[in-house]
């Protein structure tokens, strides 16, 4: 692991090679799992004031189930995150050509909203949580994802820069640049290991 400010972040970060490949898992992280998508508190309430300029983005069913169960919902942990329909995909999840995609997402790029999605999803494949006065930057390895490290590996991509818009935002430029240039430094060193 390497210390990025408060951060703590996986060596998998570095190593794992990782590019979504939506036309062969269809989008599936936003329909398999047991809870919805991890929500954070200020997102939480961002998605209760967006909610109707959303509506039109969003399937009938995923209407239905955040009318019934709120913008957000507290899971058996304790934890926020999003309603789902019927217990498998997530409320905001719609399909095009039989991919799934969020409709928030789709609301922000058409300038309607100015959440892009829960960071969460922004962030997959890594998790996040908390130790202590740090904060754990992890990879969470997922079955679903094979096409995305296939893909990844081919175009070798390792995940930090797969996500960087999503750290970015989480963390600033500066957190970013420095994440680069340890990763650069680790890359070096396996380098001279093997040779």
């Amino acid at each position: 692991m390497v210390l990025i400010g408060n951060t703590l972040v996986s060596l998998d970060v570095l190593e794992v090679q990782f590019v979504c490949d939506v036309k062969r898992c269809k989008g599936m992280c936003c329909v398999d799992g047991v809870a919805g998508a991890p929500v954070e508190k200020d997102e939480g309430e961002t998605l209760a004031r967006i909610i109707p300029a959303l509506k039109p983005y969003l399937r009938k069913e995923g209407w239905q189930a955040i009318q019934a169960q709120g913008p957000v919902v507290t899971d058996h942990d304790g934890d926020l995150v999003t309603p789902l329909v019927s217990t498998e995909e997530c409320a905001y999840a719609v399909f095009e050509n039989g991919i799934a995609k969020c409709a928030i997402e789709n609301a922000y790029f058409d300038g309607k909203v100015t959440l892009r999605k829960p960071i969460s999803c922004h962030l997959y494949p890594i998790r996040l949580s908390q130790l202590d006065n740090l904060e754990a930057v992890n990879y969470h390895e997922w079955d679903i994802c094979r096409p995305a490290l296939r893909k990844g590996k081919k175009e070798g991509v390792p995940v930090f820069r797969f996500v960087k818009d999503a750290l970015v935002r989480r963390y600033g430029e500066k957190w970013y640049r420095e994440l680069e240039e340890t990763a650069e430094a680790y890359y070096e060193k396996q380098k001279m290991n093997q040779g």
